[in-house]
């Protein structure tokens, strides 16, 4: 299914401040099911295959690249697909980038007020969506589930289990994180660089995981979710102009401004080893970028 589509992912190599870097580009796995999405949506719709299903019901934000991801996926593989969108003043709106790439691509977009979409992990609520809509395939968002964990697992191969001492990643939901850390082995440390603010994430992911070697740092998120800094947009047009590499500002600007920080800080020892996910989600890119 997902095997068949898959592009070869390269390694990009750049040095900073004494190091040699390496940056895994996630982002290149497949046009449109870009990045970690692609693992995280695997073993997801095998699942909803092999389970009989022939539609498809997530949940996003309006700039959600798991909305996007999952719309063009279900396309592909025969699914019909719903998207929960967070935000019921978007409906009188014109569609934003990403809502009309997934409507292109045969989602219905239903769009909820704030207070109804906090609902979305609530047991009772899950309950009563899986009664309204019971011929759907329920898929959390962000994609995080046991299925996303394992697919993200697929990310580390052999040779970066043994070659990296540090694996650094954006962290939005924990899924991508715990494959990483799952997939991990004993000498390496899994350092995610949160899109949020606050240290819920690292509550999420203790409850993924029973390893301890990872650490998630909110230091770098700019503010909150979403939010930028006229330095992190200075950042990472000077590092696309360096090394040709795009970012996004929600998620992998913030990581790679992070790692580019701890570095100048001389955080690492020297010699370390650093594997950088790339994990996609341009299709979110500031368009003054």
């Amino acid at each position: 299914m997902f095997d068949q589509i898959a592009q070869s992912i390269p390694y990009q190599h750049i040095h900073v401040d004494g190091f040699e870097i390496t940056i895994k580009r996630l982002d290149l796995v497949h046009p449109q099911i870009s990045g970690n999405k692609f693992f995280k949506l695997k073993y997801n719709l095998l699942a909803a295959q092999h389970q009989g299903y022939k539609k498809l019901l997530t949940f996003g934000g309006a700039y959600s690249n798991h909305i996007a991801a999952t719309a063009y996926a279900a396309q592909c593989f025969g699914f019909e697909s719903l998207g929960i969108i967070r935000g019921e003043e978007l409906a009188s709106k014109p569609l934003n980038p990403t809502l009309s790439t997934a409507q292109q691509f045969g989602m219905q977009l239903q769009f909820v007020s704030r207070e109804h979409y906090r609902l979305k992990q609530n047991p009772d609520y899950l309950a009563q969506l899986q009664q309204d809509y019971p011929d759907y395939y329920v898929i959390p968002e962000g994609g995080t589930n046991t299925f996303a964990i394992q697919g993200c697992q697929e990310i580390l191969n052999a040779q970066d289990r043994e070659t990296y001492d540090l694996i650094c990643c954006a962290v939005g939901t924990g899924g991508t994180m715990t494959g990483l850390i799952e997939a991990s082995n004993p000498h390496q440390h899994v350092l995610g660089f949160s899109a949020l603010k606050g240290d819920f994430l690292t509550s999420e992911v203790q409850q993924l995981t029973h390893k301890s070697n990872w650490q998630i740092t909110d230091q770098f998120c700019c503010g909150g979710y979403a939010k930028t800094t006229p330095e992190l947009l200075q950042f990472i047009q000077a590092f696309e102009q360096n090394y040709q590499i795009p970012l996004e500002q929600v998620y992998t600007g913030k990581m790679l401004m992070g790692v580019f920080e701890l570095l100048r800080r001389a955080y690492f020892p020297a010699g370390h080893r650093i594997l950088v996910i790339h994990s996609g989600g341009l299709q979110g890119r500031l368009a003054q970028l």
